[in-house]
């Protein structure tokens, strides 16, 4: 992907998470796309001016999407080292 705005690192998704995906036909890759290239998701605007900061900060970064009624977190580490996409009940 061309637009990518930071590196996600290794990338993985909890049990709860890939569930809900699988049941609303959601790909992984799909929230990991709108991710990396800076869509958020469901964020308030201060969370989002937030991300904006640490992919220039080298700060954790976070998006939430709602998916089949239920949020979906997708984070990707300080560092760049990983991503995880979880549910809040996950963390």
């Amino acid at each position: 992907m061309t637009d990518q705005l930071f590196k996600l690192g290794h990338t993985v998704a909890t049990p709860n998470a890939i569930e809900t995906l699988r049941k609303a036909g959601v790909d992984t890759a799909e929230l990991l796309d709108r991710h990396i290239i800076g869509d958020f998701g469901d964020l308030c605007d201060e969370d989002a001016q937030q991300n904006k900061l640490a992919i220039n900060h080298d700060m954790r970064i976070m998006s939430s999407y709602q998916v089949a009624g239920q949020e979906v977190w997708v984070i990707t580490e300080a560092d760049r080292s990983s991503t995880t996409i979880l549910l809040p009940g996950d963390y």
